[in-house]
C-alpha cells in the first residue's frame, strides 16, 4: 500500500530557506498548526495548502511524497 508523506519542511528550506516557524509566520497560521502538518499528525485543508504553494512558490505536487506502506502479518504455523 502506498501513503503519502507532506515535505512541507523539505520544501519550505529548499525553496525559500525557511524554518517551519518563519513558513507559520508567512501564512498567519500557528506554529502548532505547521508543525502538526509536517509532522503528519493533520493535514492542511485545500485553502491553506493553496495559499501554502503560493507563498513557497511550489505546486501541490510537489508537497508530497509517496511512500511505501507495508504491515507484516505474523502467522503461526502448526506443524502437527
Amino acid at each position: 500500500m502506498r501513503t503519502l508523506k507532506i515535505r512541507i519542511k523539505e520544501i519550505a528550506r529548499g525553496k525559500k530557506g525557511w524554518s517551519l516557524y518563519r513558513l507559520a509566520k508567512e501564512l498567519g497560521l500557528p506554529q502548532q498548526t505547521v508543525y502538526s502538518w509536517a509532522n503528519g499528525r493533520t493535514q492542511p485543508s485545500y485553502d491553506n495548502m493553496d495559499r501554502l504553494c503560493g507563498i513557497i512558490g511550489c505546486k501541490i505536487g510537489e508537497l508530497f511524497e509517496s511512500e511505501t506502506f507495508s504491515m507484516g502479518l505474523n502467522i503461526a504455523v502448526n506443524s502437527d
